[in-house]
């Protein structure tokens, strides 16, 4: 009996629950990985266009025919790439995760179904 009067799982019932919750963890794991991997090329785009963009403000700057001050929005634009570059920096941490979470469910879900299958290399040792 358990500390609270029940009994501890079974290993059946146990490996039965893993894969329960391998089962539903891993779809939204892939979900969610594929919608950092979108977000992440989606901020490389934009800094390349921010970068892109920066460059001819002030190729325009430097010019003697610019009429106003470009070099306030090129600050401006500088700040942009830097959060840009913050909020990828961020995701690259998530997406990392995200992997080391992906590798550990699929070692989880081959190490149980190595278990359950009596013919696999580990069970004819």
């Amino acid at each position: 009996m358990s500390l609270y009067g029940q009994k501890p799982l079974d290993t059946d019932n146990r490996d039965a629950i893993t894969r329960g919750l391998v089962d539903i963890l891993k779809p939204a794991v892939d979900e969610v990985d594929q919608s950092v991997q979108g977000v992440r090329q989606s901020q490389m785009e934009l800094r390349q266009q921010i970068d892109t963009f920066c460059e001819d403000l002030k190729k325009i700057a430097e010019s003697d025919g610019a009429p106003i001050d470009l070099e306030v929005y090129v600050k401006k634009l500088n700040n942009s790439r830097r959060r840009v570059m913050l909020v990828s920096s961020i995701l690259q941490n998530v997406q990392d995760r995200l992997n080391k979470l992906h590798q550990n469910i699929s070692k989880e879900t081959a190490k149980r179904k190595s278990m359950l299958d009596p013919s696999s290399p580990t069970h004819q040792k």
